[in-house]
């Protein structure tokens, strides 16, 4: 085990070289340019110097006037001592910005994959067992709805409905109006609520997927001969379920589970978007639309630590579950 975690951990690194690379040089090659914008806005003030002074003098001051190689190396020798420099579009430190964000996400993110796990895995496992009944078709047609349905339409639905029909939820952001005028208790139900359709939202996109991949399995699982044993030999059915097949399907379940890491962290863009939650994913749109290099880097480096992470997670898990995994 000791030299297998070496040996990934080596390659994740290696990996994250060139991962950095190619995001540096996308950011670089981006038509939105924080720069560009910035010298446009200054040089139509009243007496300013013209755009192309301003773009000369914006460039050598935030670094871009040199190569995307000798630029990717000055960024990534300041990066290795973790220094990630200011976000340019915020105008503070790029670890500031995110601590102040990064939990808005994760509450989001934790939230809707807990309802997930409670809602899918259940229903999938309840679908293998009653494959063909009117229990089946009613969970297959639920997940089917969520896969299919776009985050964006849903959200806009949750919207119509419980926003600008009924008026019980605000359309968008994290808190209300009165928020600063309420108790410590009542600021936590008024995030609360501000959470609701953003994690309904999550949860039923998601959802779907974890429970067809469930059932898939389970039905796999059940129609294996050490299975039909068990009930020759007179086992009562839950404990060949929960006992016997369940824990066999935990090595696939534990694969999909691993790669919703990053999605804890890495917040939810399009959500967080579509509801202005001020999260690490709404943070990381407006400053890839601005072109803030600094935090868009370290936003995705980080992205790319988490699924590296996740990963190993996933691989490490495999041997708690499996003893096969563990005598390879």
């Amino acid at each position: 085990m000791k030299k297998f975690l070496i040996r990934r951990i080596l390659i994740s690194m290696i990996l994250l070289v060139f991962v950095s690379m190619i995001i540096y040089g996308i950011m670089r090659c981006m038509p939105a340019s924080f720069v560009e914008t910035k010298a446009m806005q200054l040089a139509e003030k009243p007496g300013a110097k013209s755009y192309e002074e301003w773009l000369e003098q914006l460039n050598a001051s935030y670094g871009l006037d040199t190569g995307i190689i000798q630029g990717y190396f000055t960024w990534a020798s300041k990066a290795v001592r973790g220094q990630f420099g200011d976000s340019w579009n915020f105008s503070q430190p790029v670890l500031q910005k995110f601590s102040s964000v990064i939990w808005y996400s994760f509450a989001l993110s934790l939230a809707a994959f807990i309802l997930e796990i409670i809602i899918a895995i259940p229903a999938g496992v309840a679908a293998a067992r009653k494959q063909y009944s009117m229990t089946d078709y009613s969970i297959t047609v639920f997940a089917l709805i969520g896969i299919s349905l776009p985050s964006f339409f849903f959200a806009t639905i949750l919207k119509w409905i419980f926003a600008v029909k009924l008026n019980w939820l605000d359309l968008y952001g994290i808190v209300g109006r009165m928020h600063q005028q309420l108790s410590p208790v009542g600021q936590m139900l008024d995030m609360a609520q501000h959470m609701i359709m953003p994690v309904i939202t999550l949860t039923i996109v998601s959802v779907g997927s974890l429970m067809r991949y469930t059932r898939t399995n389970m039905l796999e699982v059940l129609n294996s001969d050490y299975i039909r044993t068990a009930r020759a030999k007179g086992l009562p059915e839950n404990r060949v379920i929960n006992r016997h097949a369940f824990r066999n399907i935990l090595i696939p379940i534990i694969t999909l589970l691993g790669g919703t890491l990053p999605s804890l962290f890495g917040g939810a863009m399009i959500t967080e978007t579509l509801f202005q939650i001020p999260g690490i994913g709404y943070t990381s749109y407006q400053c890839i639309v601005a072109g803030d290099i600094p935090f868009v880097m370290f936003y995705m480096l980080f992205s790319a630590v988490l699924i590296l992470v996740g990963n190993l997670i996933a691989d490490i898990l495999y041997a708690v579950v499996d003893p096969r995994v563990r005598v390879n």
